[in-house]
């Protein structure tokens, strides 16, 4: 690699990938180690990994949780490479993902209902202190180690690299659809932002059968909404006559926005018992008056990637109906320029990368 970087010892088997240093965020050559296989894990070659607005966030620190050195990632598809003497649901040879998680405590009420991913013992894949006390490192890298039940099969129709950010963008939006039951063939859905959540919000609300309107600020995006990505029409949200002629529409909208804005406007646009399910993650918090939500019974949700039942359910949802995202694949050494151009929302959706043939030591 280009920069000469010093090896951690914390475990035995050597690794390499893309670390930030500090909150300038770049991303250089970083050596470091994964634990042995375990008898319940199953270690992998990283073959393709998302670029996720949240990686953006986390290198520079701007949610307060960074650790340095920071290795991002956690969308991540690869080929499994060795198997624990426990393992039952995978082996050598099969093409397997993890997302946002590698780890939950497994006891709690929310993982025996299904919901590691509300665990308050989660560990992230990325920069989270791991059972064993060390941190944990994400996906921008060659080779990872994780217990099979936080693993997921990836379908053989399935190309890997379209598959790579479903794992946090297809199960973000997905979960959210099917708890608040906006899933309904008829439903008018409503899709705040067209970005990497919004294109995937599209896409499996075609497939559920909805209605969906595109909401966005952008009337150039109506071309790409409609004839690109399928939807069914377009509603450009600083028009006030749109957004007149709107109110009381839409059974339910997924909002995917991380910029401010306001929520009041959406509630209008909602029917009686209308949901609004905030999925992006804006720096400052919303106003919300309360009139909006009494005013028709209506409710203002939230939803956080999924759990590890779900994740795998969504992956084979969209394995059923040939959905994945739409990528730019780049090389590991352009990573820096496409965060650049992901902070000006300047691609189409979702960056990936080829780790398997661009990442070497």
């Amino acid at each position: 690699m280009a920069e000469a970087a010093v090896l951690e010892k914390e475990h035995p088997v050597e690794a390499y990938g893309y670390a930030a240093r500090d909150t300038s965020g770049h991303l250089s050559p970083f050596k470091f180690s994964r634990r042995a296989t375990g008898e319940m894990d199953v270690a992998f070659n990283i073959t393709h990994c998302g670029i996720c607005h949240s990686d953006l966030h986390f290198i520079k620190n701007e949610w307060g949780n960074a650790t340095y050195p920071a290795v991002p990632g956690h969308e991540i598809v690869g080929v499994v490479t060795e198997v624990g003497s426990k393992v039952t649901k995978y082996k050598v040879g099969d093409r397997v993902g993890v997302g946002y998680f590698i780890e939950s405590c497994l006891s709690c009420e929310n993982c025996a209902a299904d919901l590691e991913n509300y665990c308050p013992g989660i560990i992230l894949t990325s920069g989270s202190k791991g059972a064993d006390g060390t941190m944990t490192y994400g996906g921008y890298s060659n080779y990872l180690v994780c217990n099979e039940h936080f693993i997921v099969k990836i379908p053989d129709s399935m190309p890997s690299d379209g598959a790579a950010p479903l794992l946090c963008a297809g199960v973000t939006v997905y979960s959210p659809l099917r708890y608040y039951g906006l899933d309904k063939p008829g439903m008018h859905l409503g899709v705040v932002g067209l970005g990497g959540l919004g294109h995937m919000a599209i896409k499996f609300g075609k497939a559920m059968g909805l209605k969906v309107t595109v909401i966005s600020t952008s009337p150039s995006k109506k071309s790409e909404a409609m004839d690109h990505l399928g939807a069914d029409a377009f509603l450009v949200s600083r028009d006030p006559e749109q957004m007149q002629g709107a109110t009381g529409t839409f059974d339910g909208i997924i909002d995917t926005v991380s910029a401010p804005h306001a929520l009041l406007p959406l509630l209008g646009l909602v029917k009686t018992n209308g949901k609004v399910i905030v999925v992006g993650i804006p720096e400052k918090p919303f106003e919300l008056h309360s009139f909006g939500l009494i005013m028709g019974r209506k409710m203002v949700g939230g939803s956080s990637i999924g759990g590890m039942k779900e994740t795998q359910e969504m992956i084979n949802f969209a394995a059923e109906h040939n959905i994945t995202a739409d990528i730019e694949v780049i090389p590991v050494d352009y990573v820096n320029t496409a965060l650049e151009r992901l902070q000006k929302a300047d691609v189409k959706y979702r960056f990936v990368i080829d780790i398997a043939n661009t990442l070497k030591p």
